[in-house]
């Protein structure tokens, strides 16, 4: 009985943290998108039915209830913006999932826009590929492909508004349209090279608290580690701006 409470509780939670941009941001999408995101949820509860409940099995050690983390930093390709800027903030993304489709469409370009332009913000992306999308781990692997050749963010975008469109051949279509050397890209994919990789990202996301895309830690570098809180699910721009300017706000005095 706890345990179907609990699993209960946690879509419920799932459910409200995805979708805190309410009832406008409903307002703004089309049917086929609202059934999309409600399938999204369905099968969120599915792997959740699967999962064991708490104490029942071993895993990767929880962020403590306030939401605070500290996560390694390592910005390779997959990251834009001013090493000096005060802030990071990484997303934890998995390109199939809709929330991180909404989230992308909606604030991302704001946040690019104002703070990363603007140098007060360094965005990494970092991959968490769900297991029940059975495209996002190739995806994954794409992105990587890219960077090889100097292309993330390019490709990054391509896979990220097309979501549902991520099966082999259209990865190659992507390639082709950011002017990637196509027979290069595919031989990378093919060779599952970053397997390891992304396992690692899973497995530190993981270490943070994340459980569901999209995820975020924002917070400062001290050291070789980030400093920071957990922010999650598709919240609109002006959630990510009031965290953002408080943390601007509080900076540690020198």
């Amino acid at each position: 009985m706890k345990t179907r409470f609990w699993r209960r509780g946690v879509v419920a939670m799932v459910a409200a943290a995805l979708l805190t941009g309410g009832s406008a941001a409903w307002a703004d999408m089309t049917n086929e998108q609202v059934k999309e995101l409600l399938n999204e949820l369905k099968l969120i509860r599915q792997a959740l039915e699967r999962a064991p409940a708490p104490g029942q099995a071993a895993g990767a050690p929880a962020a403590p209830p306030d939401d605070k983390v500290s996560i390694a930093f390592t910005p390779g390709p997959m990251s834009m913006g001013s090493e000096k800027a005060p802030l990071v903030l990484v997303e934890y993304t998995d390109y199939q999932c809709p929330f991180c489709q909404q989230y992308h469409n909606s604030a991302f370009a704001q946040i690019k826009a104002n703070y990363v332009d603007t140098g007060k913000i360094r965005y990494v992306s970092r991959d968490f590929p769900l297991d029940f999308h059975e495209n996002a781990r190739r995806a994954a692997g794409a992105a990587r492909c890219a960077a090889d050749q100097n292309k993330f963010w390019e490709m990054r975008h391509a896979m990220i508004v097309n979501a549902d469109q991520l099966k082999a051949d259209q990865l190659l279509t992507y390639a082709a349209n950011v002017k990637l050397d196509v027979p290069k890209f595919k031989a990378c994919l093919d060779s599952d090279k970053y397997r390891a990789d992304i396992d690692k990202q899973i497995q530190e996301g993981m270490s943070a608290g994340v459980n569901g895309t999209p995820s975020f830690v924002l917070g400062r570098l001290e050291g070789d580690k980030l400093q920071g809180v957990r922010l999650v699910g598709a919240q609109p721009y002006s959630a990510f701006d009031a965290k953002i300017q408080e943390m601007l706000n509080d900076a540690p005095k020198k």
